[in-house]
């Protein structure tokens, strides 16, 4: 059975549909199956790839009126794409019975077919967020190594415990990822320091470096290593997927033992 990954913070602009794409394109050259989830209105991972709209979206799927459609996007990675529609689904979903485990739901019937699903969450904690994270198994939280993105961490776990407690029990946090990290700056090597205070050994030793390849691909819809894979983003993001993986089994092994 896929694992489910979700992509959280509810701050913009950290890099969490950068690592969303790469991870997933980063776990396709180690040879996983891959199925990414654009959750976003934004609808920025969708572009980033040059998804074909299907008329079928992820909105239509939690609406009811259809079944997820996963569109391919290369060998071995596909795409569940978004749309601008999807910004109104929290209002239209507020009285549905059971409006939590939507997500869940709808991937049940495709789950066995991926080894790694991936989430890419909108910069908020509403209902689209809470139905990411009710199925899944874990979250990933991606942080800016700037001051003010360090703001609102207590709000996160806070979130994380909640659902943890409420909606699903096997939610676990699989990692912090240090984004747009430049070592020159003083102020990125504090913050850095500050968030493995906060997190711990949560925190992935691959830190992702500021590379200008990774803010070029989504204008050629590619991931980076399409795009340039000698570059700096495609060696920490596939040392990254490498961590991610031996975390993975690390942390089934522990709850196996239990």
């Amino acid at each position: 059975m896929g694992k489910i990954f979700s992509l959280l913070n509810h701050k913009g602009g950290v890099g969490k549909t950068t690592s969303t794409i790469n991870i997933g394109a980063g776990l396709v050259e180690l040879g996983k199956k891959t199925l990414l989830v654009d959750l976003d209105p934004q609808a920025n991972l969708t572009l980033s790839l040059g998804a074909t709209r299907p008329p079928q979206t992820i909105y239509e799927a939690m609406r009811g009126e259809s079944e997820l459609a996963p569109v391919p996007v290369k060998e071995n990675m596909d795409v569940i794409v978004s749309t601008l529609d999807l910004s109104g689904a929290e209002m239209e979903l507020i009285n549905e019975a059971g409006r939590e485990y939507i997500l869940r739901e709808l991937f049940a019937p495709i789950r066995e077919e991926y080894d790694y699903i991936i989430i890419d969450c909108p910069p908020s904690l509403g209902l689209l967020t809470l139905n990411a994270l009710t199925c899944s198994d874990f979250v990933i939280i991606p942080l800016q190594t700037e001051f003010l993105a360090l703001q609102g961490l207590a709000k996160i776990k806070q979130v994380i415990q909640k659902v943890k407690f409420r909606l699903n029990k096997e939610l676990q946090v699989g990692g912090v990822i240090a984004t747009m990290y430049d070592s020159r700056k003083v102020l990125n090597r504090d913050v850095v320091e500050t968030i493995k205070k906060y997190f711990g050994e949560l925190v992935f030793d691959t830190m992702i470096r500021d590379n200008v390849a990774l803010a070029e691909a989504p204008s050629q819809r590619k991931d980076i290593f399409e795009y340039n894979r000698s570059s700096a983003g495609a060696e920490d993001y596939l040392n990254l997927c490498r961590e991610i993986l031996q975390r993975v089994e690390k942390m089934e092994s522990l709850m196996m033992k239990k």
